[in-house]
Protein backbone atom coordinates (compact mmCIF):
# COMPACT_ATOMS: atom_id res chain seq x y z
CA UNK A 1 0.00 0.00 0.00
CA UNK A 2 1.30 3.40 -0.99
CA UNK A 3 1.05 6.25 1.56
CA UNK A 4 0.66 9.87 0.43
CA UNK A 5 0.45 13.11 2.42
CA UNK A 6 -1.79 15.70 0.73
CA UNK A 7 -3.96 18.76 1.37
CA UNK A 8 -7.78 18.77 1.27
CA UNK A 9 -9.11 21.12 -1.43
CA UNK A 10 -12.79 20.12 -1.53
CA UNK A 11 -15.19 18.49 0.93
CA UNK A 12 -18.53 19.03 -0.81
CA UNK A 13 -19.32 15.32 -1.27
CA UNK A 14 -20.81 13.19 1.50
CA UNK A 15 -17.98 10.77 2.37
CA UNK A 16 -15.42 11.74 -0.25
CA UNK A 17 -12.82 14.51 -0.22
CA UNK A 18 -10.62 15.81 -3.02
CA UNK A 19 -6.97 16.10 -2.00
CA UNK A 20 -4.11 17.70 -3.87
CA UNK A 21 -0.48 16.71 -3.71
CA UNK A 22 2.41 18.67 -5.18
CA UNK A 23 5.06 16.87 -7.19
CA UNK A 24 8.40 18.54 -7.88
CA UNK A 25 11.01 17.46 -10.38
CA UNK A 26 13.99 18.98 -12.11
CA UNK A 27 13.89 19.51 -15.87
CA UNK A 28 16.54 17.26 -17.45
CA UNK A 29 17.95 19.90 -19.81
CA UNK A 30 17.26 23.29 -18.24
CA UNK A 31 17.63 22.20 -14.57
CA UNK A 32 14.62 24.27 -13.53
CA UNK A 33 12.49 22.91 -10.71
CA UNK A 34 8.99 22.30 -12.05
CA UNK A 35 5.93 21.92 -9.85
CA UNK A 36 2.90 19.83 -10.78
CA UNK A 37 -0.29 19.30 -8.79
CA UNK A 38 -2.21 16.04 -8.79
CA UNK A 39 -5.78 15.83 -7.50
CA UNK A 40 -7.08 12.57 -6.05
CA UNK A 41 -10.42 11.55 -4.59
CA UNK A 42 -10.30 9.78 -1.23
CA UNK A 43 -12.93 8.18 1.00
CA UNK A 44 -13.15 9.90 4.40
CA UNK A 45 -15.19 8.76 7.41
CA UNK A 46 -14.05 11.73 9.53
CA UNK A 47 -15.06 15.37 9.05
CA UNK A 48 -12.33 17.34 7.30
CA UNK A 49 -12.05 21.03 6.47
CA UNK A 50 -10.45 22.61 3.43
CA UNK A 51 -6.73 23.06 4.02
CA UNK A 52 -6.25 20.07 6.34
CA UNK A 53 -3.20 17.88 5.77
CA UNK A 54 -4.17 14.20 5.57
CA UNK A 55 -2.45 10.87 5.06
CA UNK A 56 -4.09 8.64 2.43
CA UNK A 57 -3.38 5.08 1.32
CA UNK A 58 -4.26 3.13 -1.80
CA UNK A 59 -7.18 0.72 -1.57
CA UNK A 60 -9.44 -1.27 -3.82
CA UNK A 61 -11.74 0.81 -6.06
CA UNK A 62 -14.54 2.16 -3.85
CA UNK A 63 -16.27 4.10 -6.64
CA UNK A 64 -15.52 5.04 -10.21
CA UNK A 65 -12.91 7.64 -9.30
CA UNK A 66 -12.16 6.78 -5.66
CA UNK A 67 -9.10 4.57 -5.13
CA UNK A 68 -7.73 6.07 -1.89
CA UNK A 69 -8.81 6.15 1.75
CA UNK A 70 -8.01 8.76 4.39
CA UNK A 71 -6.10 7.15 7.28
CA UNK A 72 -5.50 10.13 9.57
CA UNK A 73 -5.37 13.88 9.82
CA UNK A 74 -1.75 15.05 10.09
Amino acid sequence: MKTIIAKVVSNKMKKTVVVERTLTRTHPLYKKIMRREQRLKAHADINLAIGDQVKIVTTRPLARGVHYKVVEKV
